[in-house]
């Protein structure tokens, strides 16, 4: 197999990035990358994303793709920062046009700022295909904690977002704009249908109590068996009484607002205003 996998783990917002490459070619794609961001100050720093960076440069790599899992609300999308240094399409779900339509109503948006997905480079669909190098992925749609979520399987390696996280931690919150419990659980039943031994690479880790270390790589077997919201003869009834109870008592995330204006975007951020300053917004008594 050609295929190498390398991650990237930001403790900060709990983030796994990671490079997929195609050693037989030297191609790569970037899936999930992070720009920082420091609240306080409201300003951004490349220190994460200069690591992938350095990686792909001295191990001689062609950037094919930026992917991106789905619009994240815990962190900024350093997408664009990535393709201006290192080129590539950056990518995303399709249907990140109903997340942009919920968020550009919220933050009252640009009216030059389109719903069509057009900030994107490449708009996937379930089942679509695409190269990295001589390698074919496949796209799996995966929606529920939100409605554009997509799973990259890439040879016997599936890249799964937030859906699922590791055993002792359970799965995705399901209750953002546009997502459902009862969706989340048959996007899981489709991760679940791949073979037992298909290797599953998560977008978090939150260190469950009584676990010492990080963990981002699992597989579909031990979800099957493990998965503390989800295994065995879990029932959609059943996963869905808990997400939802579950999800009604999680604070909104600290980021959601900074991090879903750059990420509909494909990580580039709001267009400086008539004193040359980028604005994110922060709509008040609205969440």
């Amino acid at each position: 197999m050609s295929l190498s996998v390398k991650s990237f783990f930001d403790e900060k917002t709990h983030t796994v990035s990671y490079v997929v490459s195609d050693e037989s070619s030297s191609h790569c794609a970037i899936i999930d990358s992070v720009l920082d961001y420091e609240p306080a100050s409201a300003t951004t720093s490349t220190a994460s994303a200069d690591l992938i960076v350095k990686y792909v440069k001295d191990k001689g790599l062609k950037v094919d793709w930026i992917l991106e899992t789905h619009a994240h609300a815990d962190h900024l999308s350093a997408a664009q920062y990535v393709k201006g240094m290192l080129g590539g399409q950056v990518a995303i779900g399709s249907h990140i046009k109903k997340v942009q339509a919920v968020f550009a109503g919220l933050f009252n948006l640009e009216d030059e700022f389109h719903t069509d997905g057009s900030q994107f480079d490449k708009l996937f669909n379930e089942g679509d295909q695409f190269k990295i190098g001589n390698i074919t992925a496949t796209c799996i749609h995966t929606p529920g904690h939100t409605p554009a979520c997509m799973t990259y399987l890439i040879e016997d390696c599936a890249f799964v977002g937030d859906t699922l996280f590791m055993p002792d931690y359970g799965t995705a919150r399901a209750d953002f704009p546009e997502g459902d419990a009862k969706t989340l659980y048959r996007s899981i039943q489709k991760i679940f249908s791949l073979p037992n031994e298909t290797r599953l690479f998560l977008c978090h880790d939150y260190k469950a109590p009584g676990r010492k270390e990080y963990c981002w790589e699992t597989t579909v077997a031990r979800e099957k068996s493990a998965n503390i919201h989800v295994a065995g003869n879990t029932t959609e009834e059943d996963f869905v009484a808990l997400r939802e109870s579950r999800d009604a008592t999680l604070p909104v995330p600290a980021l959601l607002l900074p991090a879903i204006q750059v990420n509909i975007r494909a990580g580039q951020c709001p267009p400086a205003e008539s004193n040359g300053v980028s604005y994110l917004k922060m709509p008040l008594n609205r969440l």
